[in-house]
């Protein structure tokens, strides 16, 4: 990143590809709005004469910058030249196609000044509206966001965490390494960055004024191949996925010999309890390999005397839901046993990762506050 910030002064990063009818429509309309410190930087990628369009644009209007990349293609990658060449201390994100509307950079910039680290527009909170998109376009838009929400936690609280337009202090990403795929950069800035406040004002996403969505099947595969680079990079939420595929194979164990033991004619309960112990030590032995790999500070009989207090437990819940609804609501035994190993598995990930494996201090997060601003 480079070191020449401005303080008080906002850069807008607009990556362009082929947009040459709505560049200097969108300076103008920025200009019009902003009575702060600001500059506008175009990363450029088009094989159009959007170039010629943006040389003339920073003879008329002092507050213009561009980059044309000749080797280079892809708005994350364009935002992120953005970021490193952006001089202000505050930094905007927003489409050139005018479905952003630049009047409400000054209300983004006025909750950045009063204490917030990052600014989102949410079509999905009242007085939003998503009404630009077509009906095919807010069913990919949708599908695509509770996807990330599933993914990734740092996004969970954030309504609209797959946005185009957004604006955060510079500080969120000093020292951090983005590396994006495709277009969704906000849940970039969301899951690597570092901050503390989130804020979201309701925005109307506008119709395409001119030129062509740059929306393909393409984005959307490098969407999801952008969430699994996150997931990958992210100790947190990776540890999740570990303990949900360790726990998977656990299940397999505790149901494979708790029907052998009750088809040697082993009370039901009994059953349950030798199975799920059985389960818990190879389910330990692997979570200390696999999902807390690498940990340090407490000796393996401390984690594994945690890890016997959580699983037992939860070997507790485990064998109160098996009895409650076999017995009470005359549940198939099966069944019964595999409802109470789903209750016990959020209880063991929980108290495991907050207790058993905490002494590292690894993935500490602070917690984000989110708060909804109206203007």
């Amino acid at each position: 990143m480079t070191e020449n910030i401005f303080p008080n002064t906002l850069s807008v990063v607009i990556p362009t590809y082929n947009e040459r009818e709505n560049v200097i429509k969108i300076a103008q309309y920025v200009e019009q709005t902003l009575r702060i410190d600001y500059e506008i930087i175009f990363v450029d990628d088009s094989n159009d004469d959007t170039p010629i369009i943006l040389e003339h644009l920073i003879k008329s209007d002092p507050h213009v910058r561009y980059e044309h990349r000749e080797n280079a293609r892809g708005l994350g990658t364009a935002v992120v030249r953005g970021f490193e060449i952006a001089r202000g201390d505050t930094i905007a994100v927003m489409d050139a196609d005018l479905q952003h509307p630049p009047e409400l950079l000054t209300y983004m910039f006025k909750a950045i000044e009063s204490g917030f680290d990052i600014v989102v527009p949410s079509r999905f909170i009242p007085g939003g509206d998503d009404g630009g998109l077509n009906l095919n376009r807010k069913i990919v838009s949708a599908t695509a966001r509770y996807i990330g929400k599933a993914a990734l936690k740092k996004l969970r609280p954030i309504s609209d965490a797959t946005s185009g337009f957004f604006m955060f202090r510079k500080d969120v990403i000093k020292g951090v390494t983005l590396r994006p795929i495709g277009w969704k950069i906000l849940i970039e800035v969301l899951a690597r960055g570092n901050y503390a406040r989130v804020a979201e004002i309701p925005y109307q996403f506008m119709p395409r004024a001119a030129g062509e969505s740059k929306m393909s099947m393409q984005e959307q595969w490098n969407y999801l191949r952008h969430l699994l680079r996150l997931i990958s990079d992210s100790p947190e939420d990776r540890r999740f996925y570990f303990f949900a595929m360790v726990g998977l194979s656990g299940v397999f164990v505790n149901m494979f010999i708790y029907y052998i033991l009750t088809r040697l004619g082993f009370e039901v309960k009994l059953a349950g309890l030798i199975s799920a112990m059985v389960a818990m030590l190879i389910n330990f032995l692997l979570n200390d390999k696999i999902t807390w790999a690498n940990v340090g500070n407490n000796s393996v009989l401390t984690r594994g005397i945690r890890y016997i207090i959580t699983s037992l437990f939860g070997i507790g819940i485990n064998i109160g839901v098996l009895h409650f609804f076999y017995y009470n609501f005359k549940f198939n035994h099966i069944l019964s046993n595999l409802i109470g190993i789903s209750c016990a598995v959020g209880w063991n990930y929980l108290i495991n990762n907050f207790w058993t494996w905490s002494s590292t201090g690894e993935d500490k997060r602070t917690s984000v506050e989110r708060q909804t601003v109206d203007y």
